[in-house]
């Protein structure tokens, strides 16, 4: 966390088992949906309209198109209906509230955060247990802590969540954005720290942005204008940075960037140095890539200054001493490095390696006036601390193999902290002294699960061309490599994403079952720097989903488990992995559990800010080669009729605005109408939620239960194992 539809009416479809009811709802092309009964299941059959597009005089129907409308009543009647017939599934598994009741039980324990400064206080933030949203506390120095911000009463129902927050230079004033119904449109709201009380009309129509403030007066933040159409679902392609003064309407907030015709970017952000000496800005088209400008805000007339006039690299501000910049860049170095420039002339034929590139992926902080380079190595931590001369001052000792997070801080810091864990250790905070480099426990995980019960193994597995694909696998100690093990195979591979090793409570409970939780880090990743990230990028992608593939193979045939007891799961991009993986390969795993997928790959970037993914996707009408091949994997495209496809849960929600609920609304219409197996395939539409970040725990709850339900249940267990 940093400081982290009406056309016509419409007839409710419903029914699971028994015989098989009908109803009829008029849909916009003037076809009709009814129900059938198919596998001891009533599905609703979803409505088929007569949209053909053309691509490269190729004809393509997209017969779901209007379940793209997500404002109309026959989307909304389809949801319900869905939703009716999966709960009702979902109702009869005789463990699900069992398990409901192990995760509750399992999350009720206290977890705070590291602290940090601002003015006067100190700051942090706690979950008694069951909190559907992180309070944030402060407390002054030798003062008992109390509530500064709780979150728990932004909504009555927890789906308003804190996003972002930001204090002030002097730490008088609190910046802080929050998120509704899990939506990526943000609303920024101002109080005063020490009566809490708001000091203007908050802002509104604020999304993928930051808030950076210069001074203790004003801050910079980012958005696009409203979009015509739905806000959920429509197209967002011009992002734009602006500066607000406290006690100006925002109307009135000039843009600083991005307030162009001639050349549109996706992603536009800010960072103000700490000493408030300079503005850094980064605009990017696509999800991989920026360039970067620069303001000398001692000067408040000057020009932006240009440091890199194109996206070949993705290059950021770490600090500032003076006029000395230093950036981390993977400019003609894909596993990163550190470099040095004055401000007076920033641009790359200046730059002075401070920390060189090496052979592992390189990520720097600073803090107390120290860099602090993490690097993966086999996607495990290490830390080095350097002065800013470039000096190595020491290894940083680390408290065992996993994954690290902080080393972050102010320059005047006298301590830092960070957080140590991995699969079966849970989160653990510890403090750093940067001048002794001693590490002293600050905060142990309150979590009952004892890691000396449980084995986290690192395997490396050859993919389909011969790769090395490295894979933690964790389960209890006693495990017999019998092929009867429930395992959960989970993946991403994309947008340079790298999957290192951390707790998490579901996970825990699944382990706690006697399941197998296994992780691979897959091309597309940056696990292994720029690299391994274009190797499973358009083109390439395949790759990704050969990577996977080869992972359950190798879990099989090492006797972890069977086809039969082979779960995978992944969401977002992962969820267009579990898609694509269970359409080419369907004998492959018993149960496919794809979450906020994006699944029509020849429509994706029509849809909110979508098409700054083109990076790692490439479009369907970039050329007829790309059109081909992502019509050759489209998870949407490829369900093909008589096929036995795996018991699919389909997961996603009605607010996610990021990979827009179509995606999964079609895929599962796909399944419903094709799939000629006894396999549930089912679709599970959260509502007032989205994409994911902000989901209150009594969600996150319910739905671990209902996805663990599902599996086991699908996996043959009556009860649980």
């Amino acid at each position: 966390m940093k400081h982290v539809l009406s056309i016509l009416a419409v007839s409710l479809l419903a029914a699971c088992g028994g015989e098989p009811n009908t109803a009829t709802v008029t849909e916009p092309n003037n076809v009709t949906m009814t129900e059938t009964t198919k596998n001891a299941l009533t599905y609703p059959q979803t409505a088929k309209g007569k949209v053909v597009d053309s691509y490269f005089d190729n004809k393509i129907a997209d017969p779901y198109r209007w379940l793209e409308d997500d404002r109309s009543k026959e989307t909304e009647a389809w949801v319900k209906a869905q939703n009716k017939v999966t709960f009702d599934y979902l109702a009869t598994i005789p463990y699900r509230e069992t398990i409901k009741q192990k995760l509750a039980a399992s999350w009720n324990y206290e977890k705070i955060s590291a602290p940090f400064k601002e003015g006067k206080y100190t700051y942090f933030y706690k979950n008694d247990g069951l909190q559907n949203q992180y309070v944030l506390y402060r407390q002054l120095d030798d003062g008992s802590s109390e509530v500064f911000l709780d979150p728990n009463t932004f909504s009555a129902d927890g789906t308003t969540s804190l996003a972002e927050t930001s204090f002030s230079k002097d730490g008088s004033k609190l910046a802080y954005s929050i998120s509704e119904g899990g939506s990526d449109w943000r609303k920024i709201i101002v109080i005063d720290v020490e009566t809490k009380q708001k000091l203007e009309t908050e802002l509104v129509d604020v999304k993928f942005s930051g808030i950076s403030w210069f001074g203790n007066e004003g801050f910079y933040y980012s958005s696009y204008d409203k979009p015509d159409g739905s806000e959920l679902s429509a197209k967002t392609d011009q992002h734009k940075l602006y500066y607000h003064q406290l006690g100006t309407a925002q109307k009135n907030d000039p843009v600083i960037f991005g307030d162009t015709d001639s050349e549109k970017h996706r992603y536009v952000g800010a960072s103000v140095t700490e000493d408030d000496k300079y503005l850094l800005i980064t605009a990017a088209v696509s999800t991989s890539g920026n360039k970067l400008f620069l303001k000398d805000l001692t000067k408040p007339d000057s020009a932006l200054v240009t440091i890199l006039d194109h996206t070949d690299s993705d290059t950021r501000l770490l600090d500032n001493d003076g006029s000395k910049l230093y950036l981390v860049t993977n400019l003609n170095a894909p596993n990163k490095k550190v470099v040095t420039v004055d401000a007076v002339k920033p641009q790359p034929e200046y730059w002075v390696d401070l920390i060189p590139h090496t052979e592992h992926v390189l990520s720097a902080s600073t803090g107390s006036g120290f860099i602090f380079a993490e690097y993966m190595v086999d996607a495990i931590a290490k830390v080095q601390q350097y002065d800013y001369s470039g000096k190595l001052v020491r290894d940083v000792e680390l408290p065992g193999v996993g994954s690290v997070g902080g080393f972050s801080g102010k320059k005047l810091d006298a301590n830092l902290y960070y957080t140590f864990t991995n699969y079966t250790t849970a989160q653990t905070i510890y403090s750093f002294n940067p001048a002794s480099g001693d590490s002293k426990l600050y905060s142990k995980s309150g979590a009952n699960f004892d890691s000396e019960n449980y084995v986290s193994e690192q395997v490396f597995y050859s993919s389909k061309d011969g790769t090395k694909v490295p894979m933690i696998i964790s389960y209890k100690k006693g495990l017999k490599r019998d092929g009867t093990n429930p395992t959960i195979l989970y993946g991403y591979g994309g947008f340079n994403v790298s999957l290192t090793p951390s707790f998490s409570i579901p996970n825990a409970v699944w382990l706690d079952m006697g399941g197998v939780y296994a992780v691979p880090n897959l091309r597309g990743g940056g696990e292994y720097g720029k690299a391994w990230h274009q190797a499973g990028t358009q083109l390439q992608k395949q790759n990704v989903f050969d990577d996977f593939i080869a992972a359950a193979e190798y879990l099989e045939k090492q006797g972890y488990t069977s086809s039969n007891k082979l779960a995978i799961r992944g969401g977002s991009n992962g969820g267009l992995l579990v898609g694509a993986v269970m359409t080419q390969r369907p004998d492959l795993v018993k149960v496919a559990l794809p979450a906020v997928g994006v699944m029509d790959m020849l429509r994706y970037h029509t849809f909110t800010a979508g098409a700054g993914w083109a990076y790692d996707y490439g479009t369907s009408e970039q050329s007829q080669e790309m059109f081909d091949y992502l019509r050759g994997y489209s998870p949407v495209h490829n369900v093909k009729a008589g096929v036995s496809y795996p018991a699919t849960m389909v997961t996603t929600a009605d607010h996610d605005d990021r990979v827009v609920p179509a995606h999964s609304f079609k895929f599962a219409a796909e399944l419903q109408a094709k799939d000629a197996g006894t396999n549930p395939q089912l679709i599970r539409i959260e509502t007032n939620a989205g994409h994911g970040a902000g989901t209150p725990v009594s969600k996150q709850i319910e739905q671990m239960a209902d996805i663990f339900s599902f599996t086991l249940y699908n996996m043959g267990y009556k009860q649980l194992p």
